[in-house]
């Protein structure tokens, strides 16, 4: 392919940076071949001109698409180059916060320098059993794919972790050793995997310090061999070290320390066990203050002691070992103080009582003068002499602390022996899994013989990598049928035989070491001879003649040669070991007590694997000074052996590779440095591996892969029915190049840069369509944005023509308006100007006419009032004349009418005054004055009358005077009464005027009445508006108030009901906790009694020769059975024939507590009995007294008492014959031989208790006439004289003696003593009665006296209160009484029921007393006799069966019964052909049938082998669903039956009362009901599992990988690690597979006939199952999220909860516990990239922990190039809007959840006696009652 086609405008490149190493760039045009610059557009915005090297002309790396990148194998990037891989690691590192990623077979793992929630319990569940490939990386991921091989290949495996110091290889390896530990368990119970862990803390304390790059740096390799069994078991464990740095123990570089438990010790030298070490500050110690850094931030060392301690013990190491190694250690640090004193250049002294030096003597138990003596001396020996030669300052220095580092190398090797000894298991290894921990490749500015060897081992191990990563090259290549290509890759073979052949490096230096004056200088100069300039890889430097360069696979290193030797020696002198090894400690001989015989302290056998414990070889018979030639061995011949054994051992295991990087040199967390980063890469052989594999064909597709992914680049006439021709046909017109590609047997394999071309060819066709959809999409717009245009300009003119037209019109008719109103204006203005004109002239004429007629008028005027002046001056003084003669007549009359009128005026007052005096006399007696008034009225007439005729008399007195005379007399007789009648008159006006005045006065005070009236009625009616107005305002506040309080009342309802809920919603939780821990509780019961029975039976297989007859019991027996006292050991005891020759009592299960019962109940009957002897006793000689004073007294005998006599006899011959019967009938019944005539409800046994009932009856009968005959018997005798004769007495003595030789009297006496008690006891019930009546009499006299005194109180009170009041006090008083009526009437009920129900109990008890008397007494009767004797004369007709509802069973068929019902049955034949169910109902039918016998051994017996069996078939077949499905229904409906017929009202509510009959009468079961809860509990669990482990391999394929819609999702590239297909293959699950397991799940459980509501919970446990594995796989799989698989998951969903809606299960929460998955699948659809959206998605992912929302966005990952990934700002706003929420830090869900169980009350409608046994259950043995 050219480079034309690919460096073309807008490609984009990576360029070298010396600040970032390599930096993006874009074309800016297309690169044309022999151009020498490219024109780029760097990222940051600035232009570039890039010039090609022009030698070799390369172009530089072109970049990958963006769709690649954050990939989780690097192999699946289409160009593997450096920058490709570095960009990669980046990016998810720092954007999406993913340490590991895969190279292919390597796993990178970058320190995140942060503890991240990845390592928990959950992850590592999540990662078992799971391919490499199917899953995100990590270190768990490598663990299991070790795990998987080895179980599968049965070959041992290797985890090689390799990286520089603070990379995290030691927490990788950890983590690595956890899973194991998980994953496999241990399999004894000595806690291995627990041992394992628990070795890290201590190789951690004596072999990990701090350093410049790490706080907790290894500072020594380890290889730790974890051991295996069969089963694939961690057993033990072995560790081999390689290398420890010695020289840390005498010497630390700046802000470096020692080893840690140095540090540990002088932290906890406080500790009183710690005093003899005499230790302090680790500032004091000059061993631990060089570094000038004893603490480590955030870590106590006093705590990481107490660990290692813990640890120690844990491992077996004792206490008194753990202090002697603390005093080894104490020793050294003690002899690190001690100071030497030069005495001249050659020799030096210790000075005197030096206290280091004592102390140290004193700790190591050594000679202080010896020691002091060996550390200033040496000896020398020759041939022929020896010699003890002085030492100088530096010399004895050097020498102690040579001491130092070995003691702490042996102490160290010691130790790791002593962990290998406790990781030691006797259990024969069968494979093991070896984790390498060992230090990466390392260069710094002063490197010395450590790194040397550090890099010599990475040499070594990078050779182990390149060869294996070419074998699997080649076996793909193989496997694929592809032929094969020889590929160039770096072979370090030839720096290893620089090293480690003949005259290589460490040759040379060994043969130094050897020679007597051998120096640093010469060994240079010796390398320099051999190998400058004849081997490439061999340097000089320029400026140094003691150092040499090696070239190294991953870098150029220089090497001082100063100290070389001398590490190489590790000289130690002989003298100073020897006098400690006389040390009188007893340790420290141990730690060199195999100095002679072990080549190496790291020194395992020659094998592959490994022995788990090492044990010291065999002296070999040789020279005598053998063994210290061997111990001379130098340090890098030793470490060359180790290393070729451990080569040995990787080579013979199948290797996986974790390749940790330090992302920068500060410790700061997800902080990348790319030159670092690319240091690393480079020196662990990561970019070697992408080398490789870019070397070759490193992307590789199957052909479905390939179509799905690319059939956009297809024809329709390219695609056939043969998708590997298809494939083959469109790469050779794609790919014109034949050799960047080959076809496989399954997979296409393309060379590096042919998937990124076939991506830009999609890309572009994809581009080219999207140009065509968006043209044409853009061209239908713009058209139809232009026929809108012209549709409204065309509008906008027809509006615009309308309006010029309407304009125009306008125009016109205001221009005609205009000359209208123009011309009648004109004509308006000519008419205004005529009629002013007109009006003028008018105005002008009539003035001028008026003034003239004015003047005429005038003179006529004054010609006429001159006339009138004339006349009305004659005519006053005519009239002035007349009216002065008038008035002087009228002046005449005037004074005569006068004088008159004051006479008629003074009446007038007289009789005014009269009136108002009466007036005032009778004030109000208005009747009496309109009385008065007529009669005024009536005097005033008369008075008239007699004015008129006083008038008529006066005229004719004045005109007849002197007629008159001669009636003088008579006139004045007339006066007289004139003069009465006047005063009358006056008296009566008077009365008048006072009436008057009354009246005004009475009309006065009416008037100020009224006006106060209404002065009253206006301030009355004010008032009333008043009050109106505040009554409507206290109304309004009373609405407003009531409606607060409505609302008040409202809110707090809401409130309280809110509360309610809330509190409600608690306790259901609580509850639920509660129930999920009893039952989890149940569920470790039912596993450790499963491994009790698995290691019971472990222990069988163990035992050749078991004992004979003996049944081991186990102790710790402590299920159900004990805790509700009953054994499952009857089943168990029937099971075995071979046990009966056991004692029959061991074979019956004994209940401690009947056991008591009875026992207390003998003791009772005991006394009672004696009690009753005793009064015999008594009663008996009060007889016999009384006899002896009857023979004393004189005998009378007569006709009438011989006669009683004779009665009586005849009586008590009659009892005799009848007590005989009974005898008979009771010997009759007594026979065992036949059961099933005498049980009860047979007929013979209800015929002879009819029978002995009548004869009871009769004899009662008997006894009372008795009574009566002996009452008369003892009367006469007191009435008959003493006289009697002596015949009679002799009579009467004679009677007797028949009595008493008949036998009578004693039962005579027996029957009087019993009716005399009979009486009595009759007696004092009655009197007790009588008692209690009258004092419940008393009691309720008292009580109505108390009513009676407080409704009195109640009437006194309520006749104080006011009407309504009263009212409501006395209703309130009528409900408290009534309420307390009720409660009484309750009591009373209570109080009855529980009398029944105990009468009901004594009643039961009485008679099972009486069934037990009466076999009691019945024995030696043989079976004839029942049948023959008792039952020939009864002949009582038989009625027609009417069945009981039970089910009758002998008793040694118990266990035929439970094998054919439970054992044996098919679950699939009861469940189809049967009633579901029908097991529990038989079972219980049984149940009832003992329980009518009131037979509890029966009863307890059943319900054992009940349990017992059942739990035996769910062991068995454990597995099968339908089994476990089916005794979960029949456990459950033999539960609800022992519930619906218990007895108990609340259970009784549904039932019949022909099922009610069918209750259990003497038994109660609650606590077997508790039981078979339990057993209901632990099948419900192990269901869940069951369905689990069938559901499990379905749900990821089916919910997540399978394509359910079609071309929805996208295949993109994949590396080494192939994920599982989305294309559905043949045997891979999809939905509809799910789908048809629910459906199988379902109707299984319906034809078992499941309660519906524990279908609905094992539904929503289904669910959950799917739901929470569907989740957790996808925040493991990066692949998995993006929108396209969302679109997928939110299908899936949906098709669950249609199914839901199919079954009618929508209500039974299985939708709620996929709410997780559903807002995870709506996370990758919805928008992410503003705030809306963040608020959007915080508000929608409520059932989401903020751990799962930020990690699905890091993990989201576009598939095609047309959606943008999720930024960063993005996420960590998500974060600040989330830091508030308080949800758990988990990560996972927890797949193993189970719900808490219930079993709601579902009661059977069927009827027990209509239940039918089908032969098919082979229960013939079993009848219908």
């Amino acid at each position: 392919m050219a480079a034309s086609e690919l460096y073309t405008k807008f490609a984009r490149v990576w360029i070298p940076d010396p600040e970032e190493v390599w930096k993006s760039a874009e074309l800016v045009k297309d690169y044309k071949p022999g151009d020498k610059v490219l024109l780029l557009h760097l990222e940051e915005g600035k232009d570039l001109e890039y010039r090609l090297d022009p030698k070799t002309k390369e172009l530089p790396h072109l970049r990958n698409p963006d769709i690649l990148v954050g990939e989780n194998d690097l192999t699946a990037l289409s160009y593997l180059h450096e920058p490709a891989v570095l960009h990669n690691l980046r990016v998810r590192f720092i954007d999406s916060k993913l340490i590991y990623t895969y190279c292919g077979i390597v796993l990178v793992a970058i320190n995140p320098y942060e503890q991240l929630p990845i390592y928990g319990e959950d992850i590592i569940n999540a990662y078992s059993g799971q391919n490499m490939g199917d899953m995100d990386p990590h270190i768990f991921a490598v663990a299991e794919e070790a795990y998987k091989q080895m179980a599968r290949d049965e070959r041992n495996q290797s985890i090689i972790v390799s990286g520089e110091s603070g990379a995290g290889k030691t927490v990788s390896a950890k983590y690595a050793m956890r899973y194991f530990a998980t994953v496999s368990g241990s399999a004894s119970e000595a806690n291995v995997e627990e041992k394992v862990l628990a070795s890290n803390p201590i190789m951690e304390s004596i072999g990990n310090a701090k350093t410049t790059r790490n706080d907790n740096s290894s500072r020594f390799g380890k290889y730790i061999e974890i051991g295996f069994d069969k089963r694939y078991r961690i057993i033990g464990a072995n560790m081999r070290t390689y290398l420890l740095e010695k020289s840390r123990v005498v010497f630390q570089a700046e802000e470096e320390r020692n080893y840690h438990i140095f540090y540990q010790l002088c932290a906890s030298a406080k500790l009183p066990e710690f005093k003899m070490l005499r230790l302090g500050d680790a500032n004091y110690f000059h061993y631990t203050k060089q570094g000038g850094s004893p603490v480590i931030e955030g870590v106590d060392d006093a705590k990481e002691m107490a660990h290692t301690r813990q640890a120690c013990t844990l491992l077996g190491i004792s206490e008194s070992y753990q202090m002697g190694i603390f005093r080894i250690l104490a020793g050294i640090l003690h002899l690190g103080n001690v100071g030497f004193t030069s005495r001249d250049s050659d020799s030096c002294t210790i000075p005197p009582k030096h206290e280091p030096l004592s102390i140290f003597c004193d700790l190591m138990g050594v000679d202080s003068e010896e020691m002091c003596h060996w550390l200033c001396h040496r000896k020398l020996a020759t041939a022929t002499e020896t010699y003890i030669k002085p030492i100088s300052k530096l010399q004895a220095t050097n020498a102690r602390d040579a001491l130092a580092k070995h003691i702490y190398a042996k102490l160290f090797n010691w130790i790791v022996d002593h962990v290998n000894q406790a990781l030691h298991s006797a259990v024969k290894q069968h494979s093991f899994i070896g984790v390498l921990d060992i230090y990466g490749f390392e260069t710094f500015e002063i490197n010395s013989f450590e790194q040397f060897c550090i890099n010599y081992a990475n040499e070594k191990l990078q050779q182990q990598f390149n060869m294996h990563v070419f074998k699997l090259e080649q076996e793909e290549y193989m496997k694929e049928q592809i032929p094969w290509t020889l590929i160039d890759f770096y072979d370090n073979q030839p720096c290893i035989n620089l090293i480690e052949s003949k005259l290589g490096i460490l040759d040379l230096l060994d043969e130094e070491c050897k020679m007597p004056k051998g120096t640093d200088d010469t060994w240079a100069q010796k390398l320099y001879n051999t190998h400058l300039n004849k081997c490439a890889l061999f340097e000089k430097p320029r400026l140094s003649n003691k150092a040499f360069i090696i070239q190294h696979f991953a870098d150029k290193v220089e090497y001082q040669c100063e100290g070389f030797l001398e590490k190489n020696k590790d000289t130690v002198f002989e003298e100073q070991i020897r006098v400690l090894k006389s040390s009188k400690f007893k340790m420290l001989p141990e730690l060199f007590q195999d100095e002679e015989k072990t080549i190496s302290p790291t020194s395992a056998s020659s094998s592959g694997r490994t022995p788990l414990m090492r044990t010291p070889a065999k002296p070999t018979k040789g020279r005598p000074g053998q063994a210290a030639k061997e111990h001379k061995k130098t340090v890098g011949h030793q470490f060359r052996n180790s290393l070729h054994l451990l080569m040995e051992t990787l080579n013979a295991t199948t290797p996986h590779y974790v390749r940790c990087i330090k992302p920068n040199d500060f410790k700061l967390p997800f902080t990348f440095d790319e030159k670092r980063a690319v240091q690393q890469l480079r020196a662990c052989g990561v970019l070697e591996t992408i080398r490789i594999s870019a070397a070759g064909f490193p992307s590789r597709w199957t052909y479905q892969e390939f179509f799905s992914r690319y059939r956009v680049l297809m024809k329709q006439k390219d695609v056939l029915s043969d998708r590997k021709q298809t494939c083959k046909n469109v790469l050779e017109k794609l790919i014109v190049d034949k050799d960047k590609y080959q076809f496989g047997k399954t997979k296409i394999f393309f060379r590096a840069g042919q998937v990124a071309y076939l991506e830009k060819l999609r890309a572009d066709k994809l581009r080219a369509a999207c140009i065509r959809i968006q043209k044409t999409i853009r061209g239908w717009l713009l058209r139809k944005k232009y026929l809108r245009m012209r549709k409204a300009a065309i509008t906008v003119q027809r509006y615009v023509r309308g309006y010029q037209a309407r304009c125009y019109a306008k125009f016109l008719r205001r221009t005609k308006a205009a000359t209208i109103i123009q011309k009648y204006w004109r004509m308006y203005m000519v008419r205004r100007r005529y009629k002013i004109r007109r009006a003028a002239t008018v105005v002008l004429q009539s003035y001028l006419r008026g003034y003239m007629a004015r003047n005429r008028y005038r003179k006529i005027l004054r010609e006429h009032k001159a006339v009138i002046i004339q006349r009305w001056v004659r005519g006053w003084l005519a009239r002035t004349h007349y009216r002065r003669s008038m008035r002087a007549i009228i002046y005449l009359q005037c004074c005569f009418r006068r004088m008159m009128a004051k006479r008629e005026l003074k009446k007038l007052k007289i009789e005014a005054r009269s009136v108002e005096r009466y007036k005032k006399l009778h004030i109000g007696m208005e009747n009496k004055i309109m009385q008065l008034q007529r009669k005024v009225d009536e005097q005033n007439k008369d008075y008239k009358c007699l004015m008129e005729k006083l008038t008529n008399l006066e005229g004719i007195y004045n005109s007849e005077t002197e007629k008159l005379r001669s009636d003088v007399e008579r006139l004045q007789l007339s006066e007289e009464e004139a003069k009465i009648a006047t005063g009358r008159v006056l008296s009566l006006q008077e009365e008048i005027a006072k009436l008057r005045k009354d009246l005004e006065q009475t009309q006065s005070e009416k008037k100020f009445i009224e006006e106060r009236a209404d002065k009253y009625k206006q301030e009355t009616e004010q008032l009333v508006s008043n009050l109106k107005e505040e009554n409507t305002l206290l109304k309004q506040e009373k609405e407003t108030l009531n409606h607060l309080i409505v609302e008040q009342a409202k809110e707090m309802t809401e409130t309280m009901e809110k509360k309610l809920i809330e509190e409600t919603k608690q306790l259901e939780l609580d509850l639920n906790d509660e129930r999920l821990r009893y039952q989890n509780l149940l569920n470790e019961f039912s596993r450790l009694e499963e491994r009790y029975d698995d290691l019971k039976e472990e222990m069988t297989l163990m035992v050749n020769v078991p004992k004979p007859g003996h049944k081991r019991t186990d102790s710790t027996h402590s299920s159900n059975e004990s805790e509700y006292t009953f054994s499952s050991e009857i089943a168990e005891t029937e099971d075995i024939p071979s046990r009966t020759e056991e004692p029959s009592e061991k074979k019956i299960p004994l209940d401690m507590s009947l056991f008591l019962k009875l026992q207390k109940r003998v003791t009772e009957l005991e006394q009672e009995k004696q009690v009753m002897q005793d009064e015999l006793d008594r009663k008996e000689e009060q007889v016999l007294r009384s006899k002896a004073k009857e023979e004393e007294r004189p005998q009378i005998r007569g006709a009438e008492l011989e006669y009683e006599s004779l009665k009586r006899q005849e009586l008590e011959s009659e009892n005799k014959k009848l007590k005989n019967e009974l005898n008979e009938l009771r010997k009759a019944l007594s026979e065992k031989s036949a059961p099933e005539v005498t049980a009860p409800g047979a007929p013979a046994y209800r015929v002879l208790m009819e029978q002995l009932t009548s004869v009871s009856e009769e004899l009662d009968v008997r006894k009372e006439e008795v009574l009566i005959l002996r009452s008369q018997l003892v009367s006469q005798k007191e009435a008959i004289q003493p006289k009697n004769t002596m015949t009679d007495s002799t009579i009467l003595l004679e009677d007797v003696q028949k009595m008493k030789d008949k036998g009578e009297i004693a039962q005579a006496y027996i029957g009087l003593k019993e009716t005399n008690r009979l009486l009595e006891s009759q007696l004092q019930s009655q009197k007790r009665s009588h008692e209690n009546e009258a004092e419940a009499l008393r009691g309720e006299i008292q009580s109505l006296k108390e009513e009676n005194n407080r409704q009195q109180q109640l009437l006194a009170q309520n006749l104080q209160l006011p009407p309504e009041a009263r009212i409501e006090a006395s209703l309130q008083h009528e409900i408290t009484r009534l309420t307390n009526e009720n409660l009484d009437l309750m009591e009373q009920l209570e109080k009855q029921d529980k009398t029944v129900r105990k009468l009901k109990k004594q009643l039961k008890v009485f008679a099972k007393k009486i069934g037990e008397l009466e076999v009691g007494q019945m024995d030696n009767i043989s079976p004839g006799q029942i049948i023959d004797e008792p039952i020939r004369p009864v002949n009582i007709p038989r009625k027609e069966k009417d069945f009981q509802g039970m089910l009758e069973y002998k008793k040694e068929d118990e266990q035929k019964l439970v094998k054919n019902l439970i054992l044996e049955l098919k679950p699939r034949g009861v469940a189809v052909n049967l009633i579901p169910g029908l097991p529990a109902y038989i079972l219980f039918m049984c149940v009832r049938h003992a329980d009518y016998l009131n037979d509890d051994q029966k009863v307890r017996s059943l319900l054992t082998s009940t349990i017992n069996s059942i739990k035996k078939v769910l062991k068995k077949r454990g597995d099968d669903f339908e089994t476990v499905s089916f005794w979960l229904s029949n456990t459950c409906r033999f539960l609800h039956c022992l519930k619906q017929y218990s007895g108990e009202e609340g259970f009784m509510k549904h039932n019949t009362s022909r099922q009610n009959e069918h209750c259990l009468t003497n038994f109660d079961l609650a606590e077997y009901r508790q039981v078979l809860s339990d057993l209901a509990i632990q099948i419900y669990q192990q269901l869940v599992r069951v369905l689990e482990n069938i559901l499990q391999p379905m749900i990821v394929s089916g919910m997540l990988e399978h394509e359910t819609i079609q071309g929805v999702s996208g295949v993109k590239p994949t590396g080494l690690r192939k994920r599982t297909s989305s294309i559905a293959d043949e045997g891979t699950y999809t939905l509809d597979s799910i789908l048809r397991q629910l459906n199988s799940f379902h109707s299984v459980m319906c034809q078992h006939g499941m309660d519906p509501e524990l279908i609905k919970q094992v539904v929503k446990q289904m669910f959950y199952i799917v739901g929470a594995v569907t989740l957790n796989n996808l925040l493991l799989r990066k692949d998995m999220c993006s929108w396209s698989k969302g679109m997928q998951i939110r299908y899936n969903v949906s098709q669950l909860e249609e199914w839901l809606r199919d079954k009618n299960l929508m209500n039974s929460g299985a939708k709620e516990t996929l709410e997780p998955l559903i807002q995870a699948a709506q996370l990758l659809q919805v928008k992410k990239k503003t705030d809306e959206d963040a608020e959007a998605i915080c508000s929608m992912c409520n059932a989401l922990t903020t751990a799962q929302i930020v990690k699905v966005l890091n993990l989201y990952t576009p598939v095609n190039e047309f959606e943008e990934r999720v930024s960063v700002s993005f996420i960590r706003t998500i974060q600040m809007r989330l830091r508030d929420r308080k949800d758990s830090p988990q990560l996972l869900m927890d797949a193993k959840h189970i719900f808490p169980v219930t079993f709601p009350f579902n009661p059977s409608s069927l009827a027990l006696e209509t239940i039918q046994i089908p032969a098919s259950l082979g229960l013939g043995f079993i009848s219908r009652v």
